[in-house]
């Protein structure tokens, strides 16, 4: 059977979009068989694939009408008989065989767009198009959540959830994402929309049920000095996650912040990762309110009246449960405490928090300016050890690079001091933003500062002078060189840069 063509879709537009509809379709087919037979996977092959792709081919697909429409008024113009419209008659043999023809092919195609559309959706919402798409901007956060607890969830459990409304705003959040990219308006580092995030009831609490925080949590934690030897300093603390016993699950410990019979608010100051000047306690069941607040920094009735009261919730004080970059003083802890630089190198901590103290514009430069620091240390300092142990030197360069790279980001300007980690008290005031022992209502209820309330110290000192506390009691922190440590915060010496 012998199909004619109407003379309208004899033109250069539409041949030339039957030419890219044609030639993106069997690119798609072949990349799709590839990517599922070969089971290969890249960064942008399912942008190419799901994205890109179909793109040209619906392009094409337009060109055709609109070829065929310039024709015919091309044809109208010159005076050239136009073509009627067919009439369908399935009689006819050969109208018959021609719409089947044309509805197997309209069905190929629906089945294939309906089947690109879907995975197209999928890709969107991966952690490869998340994290890997625009690669120099996005490489901090997906190299950070690469390493969380929270590594095998995806992205958009979290930034999206559930329901077609945030579905939309993330989508149009994201197009704006793009064209910043596109354009390279984007800011560095990117910032947290701390103001514009989901209720962590409708995220979190998917996974985490509030209610069941239950009991303490012992956690151990390995420390190094700033001396010569870098001395071990360990200490075991009993977290107070929930209540002491099951049965009394938020009654108390740090949980007891979200409470379904307690409601905690509160007014962000001008920086709410470090100060919170008013906040209000309610007893959902008896009703009882406090209001607490400072005198240093005091807000006026009419600021209260017209400020966002905001609803306490788990991303207050859990607010880089994924992509959390740790201070070099941490990173170099965890680092010499799995091995990845040797302990026994004298005064490494010191010479690698001291190296960090400087900031590198690039990765590039941060590799080289480590590598040449720490070997000119040895070679002043400990010529034997330079001379005969360069391997174990070697061993500390690499272990250093590799933790600096999965934590500090140059050319994003991303590292922990730009992103605040509310979780603690250590190089951020987190806890302290409210416990800080200023913090008073009109009754007099102070929200108190004693570090018990959270944690008990069980053990802590190094190897061989390690100081236990009897079962049910807790130690006096024993802070390592300092005597003064209760009369200010942590943040006070504690910048990431010291141990």
């Amino acid at each position: 059977m012998r199909i004619k063509l109407p003379k309208s879709s004899q033109n250069m537009i539409s041949l030339v979009g039957v030419t890219i509809a044609i030639i993106s379709f069997f690119m798609i087919v072949f990349l799709f068989a590839i990517s599922q037979l070969f089971l290969t996977k890249g960064n942008y092959l399912g942008l190419v694939i799901y994205i890109i792709l179909p793109m040209f081919m619906v392009m094409g697909l337009f060109l055709i009408p609109i070829g065929m429409y310039r024709k015919r008024g091309a044809m109208k113009r010159t005076g050239e008989t136009l073509e009627e419209w067919p009439v369908i008659d399935l009689n006819n043999k050969r109208y018959r065989n021609a719409f089947l023809i044309f509805s197997v092919v309209t069905a190929i195609l629906l089945f294939a767009s309906a089947l690109g559309s879907y995975q197209a959706f999928h890709y969107t919402e991966s952690v490869e198009f998340c994290g890997t798409v625009c690669h120099t901007v996005m490489e901090p956060e997906h190299t950070a959540f690469q390493n969380s607890p929270h590594a095998r969830v995806a992205c958009v459990e979290c930034h999206v959830g559930s329901g077609v409304d945030w579905y939309a705003k993330s989508k149009l959040s994201g197009l704006r994402q793009v064209i910043a990219v596109i354009f390279n308006t984007y800011e560095t580092p990117i910032p947290t929309p701390i103001r514009n995030l989901r209720p962590a009831r409708e995220t979190c609490e998917e996974c985490h049920w509030p209610q069941k925080f239950y009991t303490n949590s012992l956690v151990h934690e390995r420390h190094y000095l700033r001396d010569e030897n870098n001395t071990q300093w360990d200490i075991h603390l009993s977290m107070k996650t929930g209540g002491g016993l099951k049965s009394k699950a938020l009654k108390e410990g740090i949980h007891w912040h979200i409470n379904p019979d307690v409601k905690m608010e509160y007014i962000p100051g001008d920086n709410p990762s470090e100060e919170i000047p008013w906040v209000r306690y309610t007893n959902r069941k008896t009703g009882e309110a406090h209001v607490y607040t400072t005198d240093y920094n005091p807000l006026e009735e009419g600021d209260v009246s017209e400020a966002d009261i905001r609803l306490m919730d788990c991303m207050d004080c859990h607010n880089r449960p994924s992509h959390n970059y740790l201070p070099p003083s941490a990173f170099v802890d965890n680092a010499m405490a799995k091995g990845e630089i040797p302990t026994d190198l004298p005064g490494i901590k010191k010479l690698a928090l001291d190296i960090l103290e400087f900031e590198f514009p690039t990765l590039d430069s941060a590799e080289t300016g480590i590598r040449q620091a720490i070997f000119e240390f040895y070679e002043e300092e400990y010529e034997e050890i330079f001379e005969e142990d360069k391997d174990k030197i070697e061993v500390a360069v690499a272990g250093l690079l590799q933790n600096y790279s999965l934590n500090i980001f140059p050319e994003m300007k991303v590292s922990w001091q730009v992103h605040t980690n509310n979780i603690g008290h250590m190089e951020f005031n987190g806890c302290f933003r409210c416990h800080n022992g200023e913090m008073v209502s009109d009754e007099d209820r102070e929200i108190s500062k004693d570090c018990n309330l959270c944690h008990t110290i069980q053990a802590q000192g190094s190897p061989g002078e390690m100081e236990a506390a009897l079962f049910g009691d807790a130690l006096v922190f024993n802070h390592p060189g300092d005597d003064d440590w209760e009369d200010g915060y942590c943040t006070d010496c504690h910048t990431g840069l010291n141990p």
